[in-house]
């Protein structure tokens, strides 16, 4: 890959994009080190720096050999304006606790890339005036923090929204033509037939504009589907949207193809084990795909006591497993060996509280850490709510404690 340091300001990269100038990937302010091969970027598993219990990167990558985490999302911030934050809350300008964690990335020899959007909350694309405006928000987080990989995760209800979509992709172009090198995904959802309508439409935005990234990848999950043979069967479809929408080759869509999964339980209540991780892997890597990895990391471990099957969690899997069973996953995908792995312990469960909490109520108003009980489990408030129904989900307002 190729690859120089020097800093860019956002209003800089904005005026280089009007002049069709190429400009430099920023680092040497955030401490970016030398950027990884291409295949690390493409296998860096989802990583919450700043919600869901964050486990400690500099342990995975000791006990998994991982190099690239993709830290997640980006967003606009919950008050309106087109400047980009953490989680639609903290000031990537004013960040120290995510710079933190890239510190520690990279003072072992990792790198990070960074995804944009997500499910839920307001996205960049939605509120800034046009694509160069929403290049400049995303410019700032790639100068803030010298990155060289850069992730648009495209889903609802932003890729519903075409004027939205239209700015993103614009952005994504221009990102792409000045940050040199620049690593650039694009992620959305998938369905049995490869992906939906709106998925294919944001394909076909990318088509009008010229923009080609790195890759294109799907979410296979939530949408019916059932272990590796349906996972597969929806790339094998979504490689034939690539080929009719581009004009590409078989060899070619693959080649501009990815993979993200759920490791676990689905919010959905589907199951993905380390076995169908393992048939997906081979999946991508006998076809030259470009991408593997998975949400998330914060997940990839076993749940305590021991809830295999009975809700979905964003801080473990809710399947058998050793902690970061899944990221060894990425970690071959990138073509490295991962240290040898024990066998999965049987847990000593945990007797669970008996306890509840008080009864949720519509009309009350909750903020972060507030916690009720409602159809017998306890609940704990991420963020200020009022009229929210408690229900498992990665990117939902309240955090399932278990039965009460």
């Amino acid at each position: 890959m190729r690859r120089l340091r020097a800093c860019l300001g956002a209003a800089a990269a904005v005026g280089l994009a009007a002049a069709g100038t190429t400009a430099l990937v920023a680092g040497s302010a955030s401490g970016a080190t030398s950027a990884l091969s291409n295949r690390w970027y493409a296998a860096a598993p989802y990583l919450m720096p700043l919600d869901n219990d964050p486990p400690d990167p500099a342990a995975i990558m000791d006990a998994t050999g991982l190099k690239a985490f993709q830290l997640a999302f980006v967003l606009a911030p919950n008050g309106g304006g087109c400047s980009p934050t953490w989680g639609g809350t903290a000031a990537v300008s004013s960040d120290t606790a995510v710079q933190s964690v890239v510190n520690t990335i990279r003072a072992k020899g990792g790198d990070v890339s960074v995804s944009i959007g997500g499910y839920g909350g307001t996205k960049l694309g939605q509120v800034c005036s046009d694509a160069a405006a929403t290049a400049a928000a995303y410019q700032q987080v790639i100068t803030k923090y010298g990155l060289h990989a850069i992730d648009f995760d495209l889903e609802e209800p932003e890729y519903e929204n075409t004027a939205a979509i239209k700015n993103e992709i614009g952005a994504a172009k221009i990102l792409q033509q000045n940050n040199l090198g620049l690593y650039v995904s694009v992620t959305t959802a998938g369905t049995a037939d490869g992906t939906g309508w709106f998925g294919k439409q944001m394909l076909l935005e990318a088509k009008s504009q010229g923009f080609t990234p790195n890759n294109f990848s799907i979410m296979p999950f939530d949408g019916g589907f059932n272990g590796a043979a349906s996972q597969t069967g929806a790339l094998t479809n979504f490689n034939q949207i690539l080929q009719s929408t581009f004009g590409w080759d078989q060899a070619t869509a693959y080649a501009h193809e990815g993979f993200s999964g759920m490791n676990g339980r689905s919010d959905t209540g589907e199951f993905f084990t380390q076995t169908d991780f393992q048939t997906v892997l081979d999946y991508a890597t006998s076809h030259n795909m470009d991408r593997f990895t998975f949400w998330s990391l914060n997940r990839d471990r076993q749940c305590t006591p021991a809830d295999n099957g009975g809700r979905t969690s964003g801080t473990c899997s809710s399947v058998a497993q050793n902690s970061w069973d899944f990221a060894k996953y990425s970690v071959k995908f990138a073509g490295a060996t991962p240290p040898s792995s024990t066998p999965t312990p049987t847990p000593t469960p945990t007797p669970p509280s008996t306890g509840c909490k008080p009864a949720w109520s519509s009309t009350a108003v909750y903020t972060v850490g507030n916690e009720v009980s409602y159809n017998n489990h306890n609940w704990k408030a991420k963020w200020w709510t009022q009229n929210e129904t408690p229900v498992a989900s990665d990117w939902g307002v309240w955090q399932d404690e278990g039965a009460c």
